[in-house]
């Protein structure tokens, strides 16, 4: 055989990294929901046989969790570290923006609310809460227990929204979303449901971002009463 007709070698393929399965993972996610993101969905995207993924992480569940570790150590502590700033303002942008970012990946909101988030960027953000809440007026014990109300509110919230608007892709624009609420509501029969009926506009909101913040200052307003009766005491 010639040289010219003896077969090329391959070179070693390139390592992969974590971030790399992770970035498959959450594509895989966002495309086609929780299901979507098996391992052996991720070893094709990636372009590796199944056993290799094990490599990097044990097993599926790893996987997710530090995929939601990664979301979470994307969110900016500056917008509620700033101690000059008013304790609810700081709560509210850290709500935003919680919101913001998860609403960019639906197909993951609904594994970080499905099992625990004790990783060391979870745990960072939870300890921030936590000084903004002492900020507040509350003692150890009412921050901790303020902290969780706040996570439930928030994650509890974007995973409704999410359910409520995402079938594939990314999740439709805020808008679209309400007005397709709208026409559903609109035909609600007033003669049955009276009050629906009458509420129907309201109830097409609940997805908006005004109601999102609705929820979360009447929340606020218990947790600041909180914090006055502590100091008048």
């Amino acid at each position: 055989m010639s040289a010219a007709a003896a077969p090329r070698r391959r070179g070693p393929r390139r390592a992969l990294t974590d971030g790399e399965i992770l970035d498959a993972a959450l594509d895989l996610l966002d495309g086609g929901g929780p299901d979507a993101a098996s391992v052996r969905g991720i070893a094709a995207r990636v372009g590796v046989a199944p056993n290799a993924v094990y490599t990097y992480f044990p097993d599926k569940a790893a996987v997710i969790r530090a995929l939601v570790e990664r979301l979470i150590g994307e969110v900016d502590h500056d917008v509620f570290a700033d101690r000059t700033r008013p304790w609810r303002e700081r709560v509210e942008a850290l709500a935003l923006e919680l919101r913001e970012r998860l609403s960019a990946h639906p197909g993951a909101v609904a594994l970080m609310i499905g099992g625990p988030m004790d990783g060391p960027n979870a745990r960072a953000l939870n300890e921030r809460l936590l000084h903004v809440l002492t900020d507040a007026g509350l003692d150890g014990t009412q921050a901790a227990r303020a902290a969780y109300l706040l996570i439930v509110y928030v994650f509890g919230s974007i995973a409704l929204e999410v359910a409520d608007g995402h079938r594939a892709g990314s999740l439709p624009p805020e808008p679209d979303r309400v007005a397709r609420r709208q026409a559903a509501f609109a035909e609600t029969p007033a003669d049955r449901f009276p009050l629906s009926a009458a509420a129907a506009t309201t109830m097409a909101g609940y997805v908006s971002t005004e109601q999102y913040l609705w929820g979360l200052g009447r929340v606020l307003d218990g947790i600041a009463a909180h914090g006055e009766t502590r100091r008048s005491t």
